[in-house]
């Protein structure tokens, strides 16, 4: 294939529109660059030698879509991200959900799980509450609109930054938790028992059906208008249990939003009207 054709405002445009259509998140044309290098392999790779020609692609091949949103999608995620959220999970949340909740199973959602950093770092909470209080039964849903990350997810071995910050803030549990895999860490099969997967966008109700008692929907507001802002919070609502919590990322609030949601804490929601 020859070289490809630049990307010119019309296109761009263009391209913006459809990563909206398939996504719902808002990019401008500053993006132009980070899209170029997403997506010139991937033209490559089909010998596609315009934009234009991708995006006819995307368009008339449902089997391409999914490979668009891995390449357009940003996944920027680490253990423990927040500290100060994990410490109200571990000294608030947790002893309060297991005084009320007796004999039931928590029910957790990281619904933009992203690579599974975040995912994991609430299993190993709810494991050291075991350790150090007794049984507790908990399930976590771990859901993201990248199948691509999904799979990184799943498999849970990691490297670099990613696992040094984590070895270096919680030595202890990268011990207890991870094993070396060569240049890598793995997370331990026993921290996945918990753990089930499934692609989901945003901005559609999950299928099947469930109820949570805490959703960590962290750091992907950002990417999303009001109007898709105001979506996901319409459909992520119908998936938590009266008492649940909502935690959001440092840079986001829900307040401006009409989201049946009051403030708790600075990233903590609760359903308007519910008992802590």
């Amino acid at each position: 294939m020859g070289s490809v054709a630049e990307l010119s405002p019309a296109t761009l445009t263009a391209l913006i529109a459809l990563v909206r259509k398939h996504t719902g998140i808002a990019m401008n044309e500053r993006k132009s660059v980070l899209l170029e290098r997403r997506l010139r392999p991937r033209m490559a790779a089909l010998a596609l030698a315009s934009y234009q020609a991708y995006m006819d692609r995307v368009e008339s091949d449902r089997s391409e879509v999914p490979h668009f949103i891995d390449l357009v999608t940003t996944n920027d995620t680490q253990f423990f991200r927040t500290p100060q959220i994990w410490d109200y999970v571990a000294r608030q949340f947790l002893p309060r959900w297991q005084r009320s909740h007796p004999g039931q199973c928590l029910e957790i959602w990281s619904a933009a799980a992203a690579s599974g950093e975040e995912l994991y770092s609430a299993a190993m909470l709810c494991e050291e509450f075991k350790l150090q209080h007794g049984p507790l039964c908990y399930r976590i849903l771990a859901s993201d609109i990248s199948q691509q990350m999904l799979d990184l997810a799943a498999a849970g071995r990691y490297s670099g930054r990613s696992v040094e910050r984590l070895r270096a803030a919680y030595p202890a549990l990268y011990a207890r938790y991870l094993t070396a895999d060569g240049a890598d860490a793995r997370v331990r099969d026993e921290l996945k028992r918990n753990i089930s997967f499934t692609r989901h966008n945003l901005l559609q109700p999950l299928r099947p059906a469930r109820q949570f008692d805490l959703i960590l929907l962290r750091n992907v507001l950002i990417y999303f208008d009001a109007e898709h802002q105001q979506a996901v919070i319409d459909c992520a609502r119908p998936s938590m249990k009266p008492e649940a919590r909502l935690i959001l990322g440092e840079s986001e609030s829900i307040q401006r939003l009409a989201s049946g949601f009051s403030f708790e804490a600075p990233m903590i929601y609760a359903l308007r009207g519910s008992q802590p």
